[in-house]
Formats: C-alpha cells, sequence, structure tokens
C-alpha cells in the first residue's frame, strides 16, 4: 500500500513538473487555432485582459468569501457560548447533513480544494477539469464551506478560495475563447494563485505559492501575465480590506546561541509533526485504511461520527478547536492574558485530522498555522530566554512546510501575516528544517498524493464507462 501510494505520488509530481516544463511554445499559446479557427491579432491583449480581469474578479470574490465564512462561524461560535453542549445538536447533525448533500449530488467538492487544482491542471484530462473547476463546483464550494463553520467545523477557507479562484478563471478563459488544455491548465493555475493570494491579503505568498505547489516548478513563462494577475487579486484585497496583517504585528528577534537552538529544535519537531499529520490524512498505514473504506461505504454516519469526537475535542478544549484557529493563535502570538491554553496545538491537531476525515470539505492552511503556533508555543517553554513569538513564528512556519512540503510558500506566509523582517532569515531556516524533517514520515507530499489519486479515479471511471459502452452496443 505504501509502495503504491508513492508511486501515485510520484506521478502526481511528474505531471504538475510537466505543466510547466514543456517545450519553448509560449504560455497560453494563441499561435495555434482553437476549435479549427485562428484568433484575431488583437489575441494577446485579449488574454491579458481577461486574465488581469479575472484577478480582479478572483479578489472580489474570495474578500466576500471570507466575509461570509467569518460570519458563519460567529454565528456558532455565539450559538454555543455558555453553552457549549449546544454543539452536540448542532455539529454531528450538521456534518452528517453536508455528507449526505456530497455523496448524493457532488461527490467532487469533498476535498480541501487545493489537490482539486492540480488535478484540474492536467493537460491530458480536460474533462476532469471540468468536473473540478467548473462553475457549479465554484458554486458548491462557495456555499458547503460556510455551511461547514456554521456547524463547528475545524477548516479555513483558503483552500476552498484556491478551488474558487481557479474556476472563476477557468470559466472565464473557456467564455473568451481560451479553452484549449493548454489555456485552460494557465487560467487555472493564475486563478489558483489569485485565490490564496486574496485569502490571505498577502500577493507574495499568492505567487509563491502558484510557482511552488500549483505548476510545481519556476520557469520564466510563469512570471509575466499570470503572476500580474495574482497580484491584481492580492491588490483589490488589500484594497478593501487594508493593508493589514493577519496576526498583526509581532516584534520579536532571535539572539545567536539560545535562539538558533531553539530554531533547530522547534523547526525539526514541527516539521515532523506536519509530516505526520500529511500522512494520516492518506489514510494508507496501518488500520487506517479501514477508516476510508468505512467513509465510502457509510459517508453519513462517519461524518456524523467525527462530528461527535469533534464535539469532544470542544468540550475538552472550551470550544478553541472549532473554526480555523485564528484567534486562538492570535492571541497566543499577542501574548495575551486569555489564551487558549498549553494543549490547544494538540487538540486542534486533532481536531484538523477529525475533520479532513470526516470528509467535510474545507481547507487545511489557517488550521495548519493555528497548530504550529500552538506547538512553537509549548516549544517555547523549553527556551525561556528566547522570546516566546519568536519560537512560535518559526513553529508555524516550519509545521505549515512539513504539512504542504512546500517551505518557500510556507516562510512567504509567514513572513506576510506577521509581518518581522528581523525574523525572515530563521522562519525561513525553519521552513526548510520542517520540510526536510516531514520527507521523513511522508516521502510524496500530501497534495500531490490527492491528486493523483483524482487522476487515477477518474481515468477508472473513464475505461469503466467504456467498458460499459462497448458491452451495450450491438453485435453486428
Amino acid at each position: 500500500m505504501a509502495a503504491r501510494t508513492r508511486r501515485a505520488g510520484e506521478r502526481a509530481v511528474r505531471l504538475s513538473h510537466n505543466r510547466v516544463m514543456h517545450d519553448a511554445n509560449p504560455p497560453l499559446d494563441t499561435r495555434h487555432p482553437v476549435q479549427g479557427e485562428h484568433e484575431p491579432e488583437t489575441s494577446p491583449w485579449r488574454r491579458r485582459l481577461v486574465l488581469w480581469g479575472g484577478g480582479i474578479l478572483v479578489g472580489l470574490v474570495a474578500v466576500a468569501f471570507m466575509k461570509l465564512t467569518n460570519l458563519a462561524y460567529a454565528i456558532f461560535a455565539a450559538a454555543i457560548a455558555g453553552r457549549a453542549w449546544l454543539a452536540l445538536l448542532i455539529t454531528p447533525p450538521g456534518f452528517a447533513l453536508i455528507a449526505w448533500f456530497i455523496s448524493r449530488h457532488m461527490p467532487d467538492a469533498r476535498g480541501g480544494g487545493i489537490a482539486e487544482v492540480i488535478a484540474a491542471q492536467d493537460e491530458q484530462s480536460h474533462a476532469l477539469s471540468e468536473r473540478l473547476v467548473s462553475w457549479r463546483m465554484v458554486l458548491a464550494k462557495f456555499l458547503l464551506t460556510p455551511l461547514a463553520l456554521l456547524t463547528g467545523a475545524s477548516i479555513g477557507n483558503e483552500g476552498p478560495t484556491v478551488q474558487i479562484g481557479a474556476g472563476i478563471m477557468y470559466t472565464l478563459g473557456k467564455r473568451f475563447g481560451f479553452d484549449d488544455p493548454k489555456a485552460a491548465a494557465r487560467f487555472i493555475l493564475a486563478g489558483g494563485g489569485a485565490g490564496l493570494a486574496a485569502a490571505f491579503n498577502a500577493p507574495l505568498a499568492g505567487v509563491m505559492f502558484a510557482i511552488e505547489e500549483l505548476a510545481g516548478a519556476f520557469e520564466h513563462r510563469l512570471s509575466g501575465i499570470l503572476i500580474a494577475a495574482v497580484l491584481f487579486s492580492g491588490v483589490v484585497s488589500l484594497g478593501l480590506l487594508g493593508n493589514y496583517s493577519y496576526f498583526g504585528n509581532v516584534p520579536a528577534s532571535l539572539p545567536l546561541g539560545a535562539g538558533w537552538l531553539a530554531l533547530l529544535v522547534v523547526g525539526v519537531i514541527c516539521g515532523l509533526a506536519g509530516g505526520l499529520f500529511a500522512r494520516l490524512m492518506l489514510l494508507d498505514i496501518g488500520p487506517l485504511h479501514h477508516l476510508a473504506k468505512l467513509r465510502t461505504r457509510f459517508p453519513v454516519w462517519f461524518a456524523a461520527t467525527a462530528g461527535l469526537a469533534l464535539v469532544a475535542l470542544g468540550l475538552a478544549s472550551h470550544g478553541s478547536v472549532y473554526g480555523t484557529g485564528y484567534d486562538q493563535a492570535r492571541a497566543l502570538l499577542q501574548g495575551a492574558p486569555q489564551n487558549p491554553g498549553e494543549s490547544f496545538g494538540v487538540l486542534k491537531y486533532i481536531a484538523n485530522a477529525i475533520n479532513v476525515w470526516s470528509g467535510v470539505p474545507g481547507g487545511s492552511l489557517s488550521p495548519a498555522l493555528a497548530v504550529g503556533t500552538g506547538l512553537g508555543h509549548n516549544v517555547a517553554h523549553w527556551f525561556p530566554h528566547v522570546a516566546p513569538a519568536a519560537v512560535m513564528l518559526m513553529g508555524m512556519a516550519a509545521y505549515l512546510a512539513g504539512v504542504a512540503q512546500t517551505p518557500l510558500t510556507a516562510a512567504v506566509i509567514c513572513l506576510e501575516i506577521t509581518p518581522n523582517q528581523d525574523l525572515a532569515l530563521p522562519i525561513l531556516a525553519a521552513a526548510l528544517l520542517g520540510r526536510a524533517s516531514s520527507a521523513l514520515i511522508c516521502r510524496t507530499p500530501m497534495y500531490n498524493v490527492f491528486a493523483a489519486r483524482l487522476m487515477r479515479e477518474y481515468e477508472n471511471q473513464r475505461a469503466a464507462d467504456a467498458r460499459t459502452a462497448a458491452a451495450q452496443e450491438p453485435a453486428p
């Protein structure tokens, strides 16, 4: 099982690499006819305008989506305030309802969004792209993610925002004639990066995410209008929400000596924790593959049971494990007297795992930032002469890099959401340590394995449909 998963993940890595590392045709090459017709000479400018306009639209939709998800979780938090037991009547039935809808009507809406965008860029499976980033999928994620937060799910909105952004850009590209597989892949790539830039209010993080995670490699063709589209989305977010920092300003520095020893310890520990989380999510080790079978056979009951387990954690943590974990992580970083306590990192870690296993859609990036902060808070006690905020920021970067195995993206996200130039080098070093440590447990990046599974399931379904059609043909 482990060998098969590793081969599938390696295939996904090759596919994501091949999306950009091909011969010297320019991106979104319009010199070739589309559907038998030659494009007008204004096509390059039309391409620019569509991409840039799409980036602006993605930014607007992402901001609206963020406000909707924040409102949904605020309603849940207000409902259980002082009545923690009420979650028993909200979370398990809510999870069951979402699982029922997905299993009956939109099975492709189950994932977090990032793996789906990676799979949708495969130029050999254009029909799969239509399934994963169509306007129907955009609408489903736009509604299902707030509904999940309304029931107390331990999720973020960044992964779904990536998929929503990719879907918006893909739909726009088709509408204006850029519907060949190569062009569609580039529009999906730009939309995914634009979604993350707007979600975190961090344009540079969106650019790095598009290069490192979604594309899988960098080359000069990604540095033009596609990156400009990502930046446009980030600028829209900055204009509407202001030039704020996601976790606020965190003044901290890292002294030599004990500080760099803390960097080594927190980088390795959080990286290993991130790698273990990624491996657990794959459900391919030990008895965990039985969970995957149970979820497939009984999706509604499985989701309800997961919701019940999440409520148990919520009762044990006084409600800190619900939602994205943003408020709790910010309280820890800012040194607020009212913070979630020493067990927050571990309990949030378990809550995130339960939520992913449940099949309820939602992102894992914001919760990963919260878990890394909580684990860094625990490690900071071992180094009393080092600023706790510095250790927590490094833990955040190392854990996120361990989960996603994208160290540059993790470092840039952490630097943009907590602007602190003094910690630029330590945060980057912690992310690299986290990535290296994670690979000891999970050799292939989690999102690439999930993307490979999506592509394999699509190919198997297509082959089964072909056999069925052949069997139904009348004999000559």
